[in-house]
């Protein structure tokens, strides 16, 4: 009796420690689409796949909601010559607790045209997020850009 109390407890805490390294696969997963989709693509019609109806963005001493936000994508896709983005990250923390998640990355991209590499920038950001009926959703970025000397 002992022995299958001891296998249910340990099911048990593997299951929760796998559902955490889920969630925590999935904020990454979430931070690393939305700027595939709408800082690269600027896919506007794809903004509430990734963020909450409030969500901000705290850029380089900026305050941006999501007026401020679809405004820049309209802009961004009217241009026809514009760049390409290429996103990777580096993820410092992801810390789950409940239905919220905390998660701390540098973020590279590399801006190219016609395959020649225009410049490279990095950021250093911290997200929050929510878990929703659908899924995961960021409601705060803070961007911070590292300048290279």
């Amino acid at each position: 009796m002992k022995s299958l109390l001891l296998s249910f407890l340990l099911l048990v805490s593997f299951s929760g420690f796998a559902q955490e390294k889920s969630d925590e696969k999935a904020v990454q997963d979430l931070i690393q689409g939305s700027f595939d989709h709408l800082f690269s693509e600027f896919d506007s019609d794809r903004i509430f796949d990734f963020y909450t109806e409030d969500f901000l963005l705290l850029e380089q001493g900026e305050v941006w909601d999501m007026k401020i936000i679809q405004d820049y994508f309209a802009k961004a896709k009217q241009n026809e010559n514009r760049p390409t983005r290429t996103n990777r990250f580096e993820f410092i923390s992801t810390k789950i607790d409940g239905n919220r998640a905390w998660v701390a990355y540098h973020n590279y991209a590399t801006i190219t045209r016609d395959g020649q590499v225009i410049r490279e920038i990095e950021w250093l950001e911290s997200a929050t997020a929510i878990k929703t009926s659908k899924g995961w959703r960021l409601d705060m970025l803070h961007s911070t850009r590292i300048e290279k000397e």
